[in-house]
């Protein structure tokens, strides 16, 4: 589904990601860590059609980045620091929205479910402003899950929340899963990530540095490699 070769990011002198090479199947779900500075965020914004690689090879269903970044752009919900809702719009008039920018037809039904989903089916009249930060956090998913983008890219969605509102979070992310989306989620919390990870990558100044099963790790054997490289990368 994913395919990178040998990605290379430079912000004039300064490199963010350096000659990362990394593959993302269908239906997996990629949790990838490091810390602030590593570049994460680049990554993901490239993945989005947001950022252009300076070099190298980017590939997303088949479609290469940036020259069919048009298409690629329809197949990806993206969940970023940024909401993107409308604080004085409700929870529908927020979907509707970006469901008209979509062309989509049967809006209501699909807005209807999708509330539903998210645990925010009571409070689809109330306006954004209203709701606690993982009531938006999960009304985000919603509207990055709108046009049903096999693909799903969230950078560090869990910012911000408390443990209850965080795990909710994982257990929704968990549902919409799957053999039919490919997730690529970036995080600080070790064992929250595992817990969902099909698949663990660390990246640490710019260099993608380990990879390796979800399952096949323990959250001690995760946490002492990632401490060893963040180290190291220092």
């Amino acid at each position: 589904m994913i395919e990178i070769r040998r990605l290379v990011k430079r912000f004039g002198y300064q490199y963010a990601l350096r000659g990362v090479n990394l593959e993302v199947s269908a239906g997996e779900t990629l949790v990838l860590f490091g810390p602030n500075g590593a570049g994460k965020t680049t990554l993901l914004r490239i993945l989005a059609t947001l950022s252009k690689p300076t070099s190298g090879r980017v590939v997303i269903n088949g479609y290469a980045l940036p020259g069919e970044s048009a298409t690629v752009r329809r197949q990806i919900g993206l969940v970023t620091h940024k909401t993107l809702l409308y604080n004085r719009l409700t929870a529908v008039e927020n979907l509707r929205f970006y469901g008209q920018i979509y062309g989509m037809t049967h809006l209501g039904e699909r807005i209807d479910a999708l509330l539903a989903q998210v645990g925010l089916y009571r409070r689809r009249d109330d306006e954004v402003r209203t709701f606690s930060r993982g009531m938006v956090q999960r009304l985000t998913i919603a509207r990055a899950l709108l046009h049903n983008p096999p693909i799903l890219l969230l950078d560090e969605p869990d910012t911000g929340l408390d443990p209850q509102a965080s795990d909710m979070l994982l257990q929704l992310l968990q549902e919409v899963g799957g053999a039919k989306r490919t997730i690529i989620m970036t995080t600080h919390h070790l064992s929250r990530g595992l817990a969902i990870a099909d698949k663990v990558a660390i990246l640490a100044n710019g260099k993608l540095l380990f990879e390796n099963d979800g399952a096949a790790l323990s959250e001690d054997t995760l946490r002492s490699r990632y401490q060893q490289i963040t180290s190291e990368a220092a």
